[in-house]
């Protein structure tokens, strides 16, 4: 069986000296891994624990890009108009772009104005 190496930081820590700090709930992840199809009927103690590494980086990028759209408006406050935004204007998250497009504010993206579209969010 492959196992993470000592490299990934992902195994090492915690209490048992294996598991390591997660800040994401490792049995929710798993029940969500289950829910996702109806041929996935086992999964590897390991398998949560990757989730959990990869939804702390989703979460980290996302923020920090939506962080970028509230510097713009100069503000402090992260609102959920800087997170459409940051969807919007970031390739990678396009298969979030229907869940935030109907967020209505008219805000118009300024990077899409230098493209010469318009996209509002």
């Amino acid at each position: 069986m492959r196992q993470a190496g000592t490299f990934s930081g992902i195994l090492s820590g915690g209490i048992s000296g294996r598991t390591g700090p997660h800040s994401l709930p490792l049995a929710r992840i798993k029940k969500i891994m289950k829910k996702s199809g109806e041929d996935v009927k086992m999964i590897s103690g390991e398998a949560p624990i990757v989730f959990s590494k990869a939804c702390e980086l989703f979460i980290e990028e996302l923020t920090l890009r939506s962080w970028m759209m509230t510097l713009e408006g100069k503000r402090r406050t992260l609102h959920k108009d800087d997170v459409a935004s940051a969807v919007m204007t970031t390739d990678i998250f396009d298969f979030l772009a229907d869940m935030v497009s109907d967020s209505g504010n008219g805000r118009v993206i300024p990077e899409a104005i230098e493209e010469g579209m318009v996209v509002e969010t």
